[in-house]
């Protein structure tokens, strides 16, 4: 375990069978969600997961969630080995706000009763307690005292967030993944979230795993971004270094799809055609059909995420790194 680490996946896979038996029976087939994935995040950090719809983005949250057993590989949190065992008790410390507030919101639960029902299931402490911890946790999220007897359906959805994000906090967790929080909210409002997270990232010494499709988003954000492509991790850097000086074809691409006032847009050339289906990904580097720079061995090898040639702090997984 480095010093300050608090996460860690280590080769994690996720596979999915699909089809066979039933009335007619049928093939079985393989959707490979992630493969070989290793990453890390540190006590107070903000990682992003990014890449398109398909990659396995929420996949590997809902592993680190807990969610979701990997098929393979193995997780740690503060060094020890995550297992049926040590995920009970590490549930408080690992939350998650999932995109839509108020799928994720029962509809006939009082604010109270959802920020406090965590803490009601893992048994701590009385209901007084609980009720005043709710009522603290409302207030930290910008929501008035009284929306503490109200129900989900009288609230917009920036504040249906909130209480979501209140919820996420009540047991005190270290680590927050947040899939895709801002995606139903409308633009104003999205900054507004953002802010709320920053503050209680520094007020209660979070980290978050920040899934998102919105790389616009992500740079006000986080402190390390990984990018995935087909379930497998292509690219993994510091912030500021990624959105300078992509390694990637493939984040190249999606940093060129992000509109900036008064920037001039890097001239990648473009990446042909659509992502291929997880049920049969391409050999070597999945990423080769699409590419602009693909070559033989880009077809025959799967390529190491590797560091950038003077770049140590930024891994690429590709044979012609820039």
């Amino acid at each position: 375990m480095n010093a300050g680490e608090l996460l860690a996946l280590d080769r994690i896979s996720v596979q999915f069978e699909l089809g066979g038996g039933g009335l007619f029976g049928g093939r079985r087939r393989v959707l490979r969600a992630a493969q070989d994935v290793s990453f890390a995040i540190a006590e107070g950090e903000t990682l992003a997961l990014v890449g398109e719809s398909g990659s396995g983005k929420s996949t590997l949250g809902a592993v680190v969630a807990g969610l979701r057993p990997p098929s393979a590989g193995t997780l740690r949190f503060r060094g020890h080995r995550m297992d049926a065992a040590t995920w009970r008790e590490a549930r408080r410390s690992i939350q998650i706000v999932f995109q839509d507030p108020f799928g994720a919101l029962d509809p006939r639960m009082p604010v109270s009763d959802i920020i406090a029902e965590p803490l009601r299931i893992q048994r701590l402490g009385s209901r007084f307690w609980r009720r005043t911890r709710a009522a603290e946790l409302v207030e930290q999220v910008g929501l008035p005292r009284d929306a503490l007897n109200r129900y989900p359906h009288e609230f917009s959805g920036g504040q249906r967030q909130r209480i979501a994000i209140a919820r996420a906090l009540a047991p005190a967790p270290a680590l927050i993944v947040a899939d895709e929080p801002l995606s139903a909210l409308d633009v104003s409002i999205q900054s507004q979230i953002l802010n709320l997270m920053k503050e209680l990232q520094e007020a209660h010494g979070l980290s978050y795993l920040f899934i998102s499709h919105d790389l616009a988003v992500v740079n006000h954000l986080v402190d390390r971004v990984a990018v995935l492509y087909l379930g497998r991790l292509v690219e993994l850097a510091p912030r500021q270094e990624l959105f300078a000086q992509p390694s990637h074809p493939y984040t190249q691409a999606l940093l060129e799809s992000v509109p900036r006032i008064g920037v001039r847009r890097r001239r990648h050339l473009a990446i042909r055609g659509e992502m291929p289906s997880p049920l049969a990904p391409p050999p070597g580097c999945v990423f080769h059909p699409r590419c602009p720079k693909a070559q033989p061995v880009c077809r025959a090898e799967v390529p190491e995420l590797a560091p950038a040639p003077g770049r140590p702090a930024q891994l690429a997984a590709c044979h012609f790194k820039d």
